[in-house]
């Protein structure tokens, strides 16, 4: 009889088939005597490439994941132009609307956009795309600007677009009337797949400030409550939607680490994905990876000494904390911390195993009432970072308040779905 510690189902993992392995060795073709060889065969030409996959986006239907955004006499708008997001404290309106993921019939890597929309000069509007690969995780978001398509970093099967649109207040706002995709294969992604052991997640040490500001609402639409944990970074790159963890920080400070979710953009700049490495960042090429724009600016003078937007950089953040997660790793004042940036390379020193089950949920803490951010849809290969002690989940008769935090997906997995006979993983640390 199991004990309350155990998870396993009681009975032994299945096995799955094999796949096919391909033969070695060397095949001879003998010619018998008296016998003809054909003359060898003309090279086939090259293959005609396929042709580019277009639809145009639905813009009517807005969704849990948009912000202050209104769509009338068939155009989305910025709906209350006093509303900015709220680590960048600047007085202009702001929305963003995510559209619906599109799934194409073979794999992408690069996505142009057309628009149709009047932009007045006191506005304007951002379009960045990202791409769900064939095992469900996500790529950074990516800009895509006319004559510009945006390059994403590995093949995917579903697209998803963003609109930002900006408007000073009382200023007229952007109309967009319409976004058609186009998506093709321009064979920069690897052709195969990623080894199941990468690179760890990159990691720095960053200045963070406390954001504070309860009650304000973040850049994706989340109201700043007290004691509330997420995470503000200068780049809607890495911009999770309301509720998700799809990008998310481990945050080291004086006291202990914690993990929490990007649902901000700031401090200071809103194109400094300080965290690629230089040749792809957005802006600020010339910076090295993991050294904030802000940063350079105030201890080196770099840009005037001064952020995108022409303003005195005041404090080297490159990083905002929400209060609970700021006193929670054991700061007082602003000061220094390491920060790992979970979704980068291989997600962090990672561990691969086995899940079992059917729709098992993932979630944004490790409780069964926190946020689904993802689903695992049948048995599947996860990489896991770390493990907590969250919520006690009782399935089929057995128990375990073990967690398990999966980079790829941006949340935890009770560990009575990852297909090993230990309750708590082995080799893997806590979070």
């Amino acid at each position: 009889m199991p004990t309350p510690s155990s998870r396993r189902r009681g009975s032994a993992p299945r096995l799955r088939p094999r796949t096919a392995r391909a033969l070695t060795g060397t095949v001879c073709l003998l010619a018998l005597s008296g016998t003809t060889l054909a003359a060898a065969p003309a090279p086939a030409a090259d293959p005609v490439p396929p042709a580019p996959v277009s639809w145009r986006a639905n813009l009517s239907r807005t969704g849990a994941d948009d912000v202050n955004v209104r769509y009338d006499t068939g155009a989305l708008r910025v709906r209350d132009g006093s509303l900015g997001p709220a680590s960048l404290g600047r007085d202009r309106g702001y929305a963003s609307a995510v559209l619906d993921p599109h799934h194409v019939d073979r794999p992408v890597d690069r996505v142009a956009v057309d628009l149709d929309a009047t932009v007045p000069g006191t506005a304007g509007v951002e379009v960045d795309v990202r791409g769900r690969a064939a095992d469900g995780t996500w790529t950074e978001w990516r800009r895509a600007a006319p004559g510009a398509p945006a390059e994403l970093p590995r093949d995917v099967v579903d697209v998803q677009a963003r609109l930002t649109l900006w408007n000073a207040r009382g200023g007229p706002t952007a109309a967009v009337r319409a976004v058609t995709l186009t998506a093709d294969d321009a064979g920069t992604a690897p052709a195969e797949p990623a080894p199941a052991t990468r690179a760890a997640a990159f990691s720095a040490r960053v200045y963070a400030t406390r954001e504070g500001l309860v009650g304000h609402t973040t850049a994706n639409g989340h109201v700043i409550r007290a004691n509330d944990h997420f995470v503000a970074l200068p780049s809607r790159r890495a911009l999770s939607p309301n509720g998700s963890g799809q990008y998310s920080v481990q945050v080291c400070g004086p006291a202990r680490c914690e993990t929490a979710p990007v649902w901000d953009v700031g401090p200071w700049n809103t194109h400094d994905d300080h965290w690629n490495p230089s040749a792809q960042r957005e802006q600020w090429k010339d910076l090295p990876q993991g050294l904030p724009q802000a940063q350079a600016a105030y201890e080196d003078g770099y840009n005037g000494g001064r952020d995108e937007f022409g303003r005195q950089v005041a404090n080297p953040a490159g990083i905002d904390l929400a209060d609970g997660t700021f006193y929670n790793v054991g700061l007082n004042d602003n000061g220094w911390v390491t920060v790992t940036y979970l979704w980068t390379e291989g997600g962090g020193d990672t561990t691969s195993f086995p899940t079992w089950g059917t729709d098992v949920s993932v979630r944004q803490q490790a409780t069964t009432d926190s946020t689904r951010v993802a689903s695992l849809p049948g048995p599947t290969t996860v990489r896991v970072r770390c493990q907590v002690h969250g919520q006690l989940v009782n399935y089929e008769g057995y128990s375990n308040d073990a967690w398990s935090f999966l980079p790829d997906y941006g949340g935890y997995v009770s560990n009575i779905f990852v297909d090993v006979a230990d309750s708590w993983l082995p080799g893997v640390p806590t979070c």
